[in-house]
């Protein structure tokens, strides 16, 4: 998301005849230069180094900057203190999900609220931020994310790759994201415990989980006790073709996360139209039409899990329709264009205010 916003806002001060400066905090100094939908932009980067980062960014405030846009929550206090350089300059936050879903510290909640604008990508996380960070309602505004460019190209391209060697034959139930332990309220256990009941009736049923993490062993050693070993394969190191090939060779996506404050994953296996399961919290329910495009079951319920997989392995018709109405809402909604959209109209209102 942040090649996504960084695009756009290059676009959108070019033609403005304004200067555009792309600040990273953990990339290296030199100039890196990355497009997004044949859109270029160049940035630099402050190798982690946070004093680094604030100083540079006062400077840049300093040459009578017009609008800054933060990509992240943490980076509130940068924007608030850049405003001291700069008060007429206009700031946006970006957040994303989890970041704000608990209350944050004070001063981070102070510089969040003292933003004139707060993104959100989906209403539920929009609600958080109203609620946990006590953002006024009228300075949120929910900016749905979008498909990226390079991965609608990689489904388009005549030659699709291949899955991984290590991808399994027959019915495949895919799962990505990171195996951290941090991050176990993705419900990639509850897959595990789901797959005996399924596998009493599908024997050949393959699990694969996609990502990396310092959670893999606990969840090979899950795997172990519940004696589905032999049926959860883990996959990681996987290049951009890759991952797409994956979700291309899959029957279903499931993801049963109670944590997703939107869920790009979802938008991918929908774009290949794959039938979804996600979690009946954070966004997932405004990406995932239950009995629509997919299903939605909650968060730890290996029944109700198991029970909306069974549903699709035993009605393949059914499940490829769905997969088909999840491609056809990725086409109208989610595109990139969509967001170029939106987020131009956002900035085009904050400069003309």
């Amino acid at each position: 998301m942040g090649r996504h916003l960084a695009a756009v806002l290059t676009e959108f001060a070019s033609s403005r005849g304004w200067d555009c400066r792309l600040l990273s905090l953990n990339d290296s100094p030199e100039l890196h230069r990355a497009s997004v939908g044949g859109r270029e932009f160049v940035f630099t980067g402050c190798e982690k180094a946070k004093g680094r980062f604030a100083v540079t960014a006062m400077r840049a405030a300093r040459r009578d900057a017009k609008l800054v846009l933060a990509g992240h929550p943490n980076l509130a206090p940068v924007v608030q203190a850049m405003r001291l350089a700069a008060p007429k300059m206009k700031t946006i936050v970006c957040t994303h999900g989890v970041d704000v879903w608990e209350r944050l510290g004070r001063l981070r909640r102070a510089a969040l609220r003292g933003a004139h604008l707060v993104l959100a990508p989906s209403r539920d996380t929009a609600e958080h931020l109203a609620t946990q960070q006590e953002v006024p309602r009228e300075r949120i505004r929910v900016l749905p994310w979008a498909l990226d460019p390079q991965f609608e190209a990689m489904l388009a391209a005549n030659t699709p790759a291949k899955p991984p060697r290590d991808f399994p034959a027959g019915r495949v139930i895919l799962a990505t994201g990171r195996w951290a332990a941090s991050e176990r309220y993705k419900g990639m256990d509850t897959l595990i415990t789901a797959l005996p009941r399924l596998l009493t009736t599908w024997p050949q049923l393959q699990l694969v989980l996609a990502g990396s993490g310092d959670d893999r062993a606990w969840l090979e050693d899950f795997a172990e006790k519940n004696g589905v070993v032999r049926h959860v394969h883990f996959l990681s190191g996987l290049g951009n073709e890759e991952l797409a090939a994956c979700y291309s060779a899959c029957e279903i996506f499931a993801l049963p996360s109670r944590g997703e404050g939107f869920g790009l994953v979802y938008l991918e296996a929908m774009a290949c139209g794959k039938p979804v399961i996600g979690g009946t919290h954070g966004g997932a329910p405004e990406l995932i039409q239950d009995g629509v495009t997919g299903y939605l079951v909650p968060h730890g319920d290996p029944i109700q899990l198991a029970t909306a997989i069974q549903t699709l392995l035993a009605d393949p018709q059914h499940a490829r329709a769905m997969g088909a109405r999840g491609r056809q809402t990725v086409d109208h909604e989610y595109r990139f264009q969509n967001f170029v959209k939106a987020l131009k109209k956002i900035l085009r209102d904050q400069c003309e205010s």
